[in-house]
C-alpha cells in the first residue's frame, strides 16, 4: 500500500505564513513528480504547483513569488511554503504524486487527503 500523509494546514490571517508538508510511504520504488493541487468550494480542483525528480518546479500564475515547493527525496517528502497568504487561498489543499511501486511498473498517480487551508480578511 502507498500513503500520502498531508500536514501543516490550519487557519491565518492576511499577509501570514503556512507551511504544508506530505510524506510518502509504504511499497515505493521511485517518485516521478510531486505536487500540491487545491479545491476551494464549488470550484474545480487546480494545481498550485509542481516539482519534479530532477527539482525542475512549475506554479500556478496566482502563486507565483508567494509560494516555493520543495522536496527530500531522502524523505519522500514534498513541502510548500505559502507567503503573503490571501484570502483567495482558501482551499483544501491536497498532495499528489506520481510514483512506481515496482520496477519497470506503471506511474500511478496517488493522492493525500487534503488539508484544510483558511485564510481570513
Amino acid at each position: 500500500q502507498v500513503q500520502l500523509v498531508e500536514s501543516g494546514g490550519g487557519l491565518v490571517q492576511a499577509g501570514g505564513s503556512l507551511r504544508l508538508s506530505c510524506a510518502a510511504s509504504g511499497s515505493i520504488f521511485s517518485i516521478n513528480t510531486m505536487g500540491w493541487y487545491r479545491q476551494a468550494p464549488g470550484k474545480r480542483r487546480e494545481s498550485v504547483a509542481t516539482i519534479t525528480g530532477g527539482l525542475y518546479t512549475n506554479y500556478a500564475d496566482s502563486v507565483k513569488g508567494r509560494f516555493t515547493i520543495s522536496r527530500d527525496n531522502a524523505k519522500k517528502t514534498v513541502y510548500l511554503q505559502m507567503n503573503s497568504l490571501k484570502p483567495e487561498d482558501t482551499a483544501v489543499y491536497y498532495c499528489n504524486a506520481k510514483l512506481q511501486r515496482v520496477p519497470g511498473g506503471v506511474v500511478a498517480d496517488y493522492w493525500g487527503q487534503g488539508t484544510q487551508v483558511t485564510v481570513s480578511s
